[in-house]
């Protein structure tokens, strides 16, 4: 018989049927158990950001505009972790909405100065709320010394 023209001679007798899906190895990852939290919490809120007709993202870019008036395009996308091309249509989309403007930046002639209007601070005060009451539903199962402390971890995961 002529395997190389057969590629089931190679695989082992057919398995039983798979009841129970094993996924132990991947739990000792650090990565598929951050990546599986945050699916779980990010599940969590997103129905409460839909209220406010953000999303996740945008929710996120009005977040740091909110507590650093002036930051210009360049330092969100470094904060986020964006591409510029992938933020300007959301930047567009936002200002379009009435919740941010843009303004020459006092030190950077070709920048410009990302703030929040009246309209998005107020936004971002009731969704910031929101956000922070769904997090500790989802998070429940975590003490607070816990929660800090996973935070922290992850945190120093990744700024170092």
């Amino acid at each position: 018989m002529n395997t190389a023209a057969d590629p089931s001679a190679d695989l082992d007798p057919a398995p039983a049927a798979v009841d129970t899906v094993d996924s132990s190895y991947l739990q000792t990852l650090v990565g598929y158990n951050a990546r599986m939290a945050a699916l779980a919490v990010i599940g969590h809120i997103l129905p409460g950001m839909a209220r406010f007709g953000l999303r996740i993202v945008d929710f996120s870019i009005l977040s740091i505009i909110f507590h650093n008036p002036g930051i210009t395009s360049k330092q969100l996308c470094g904060a986020l972790n964006l591409l510029p091309p992938n933020l300007v249509g959301k930047i567009g989309t936002l200002e379009k909405r009435g919740l941010l403007v843009r303004h020459p930046h006092p030190q950077d002639g070709r920048a410009l100065g990302l703030q929040l209007t009246a309209e998005g601070r107020a936004l971002m005060q009731q969704a910031e709320l929101a956000v922070a009451g769904l997090e500790a539903q989802s998070t429940q199962a975590l003490t607070t010394a816990e929660r800090r402390t996973l935070i922290r971890l992850l945190q120093k995961l990744y700024l170092g």
